[in-house]
């Protein structure tokens, strides 16, 4: 079953995802995703960490960082 952008499950086929509307809309069916249990302090800690990392990462490691990204994607034989 496919998953909506917050993890939720949905319907796979076109007419179950319409059913699926049509009981939110009527409210038969709640549409609010479930709480994981997730620290919300911990979950913005996280959402600022590569921010906050890249400004305490000198240019030159950055460099070196990307370079090696770009390595690694780019430097792959085709098959």
């Amino acid at each position: 079953m496919p998953k909506g952008p917050k993890g939720e499950k949905r319907p796979a086929d076109v007419i179950g995802a319409a059913v699926a509307v049509a009981k939110i809309a009527t409210g038969e069916i709640e549409d609010a995703p479930e709480d994981e249990g997730k620290n919300k302090a911990a979950q913005e800690l996280g959402r600022r960490g590569g921010r906050a990392r890249a400004e305490n990462l000198g240019a030159k490691r950055r460099m070196e960082i990307a370079r090696k990204a770009a390595k690694a994607r780019w430097g792959k034989p085709k098959k």
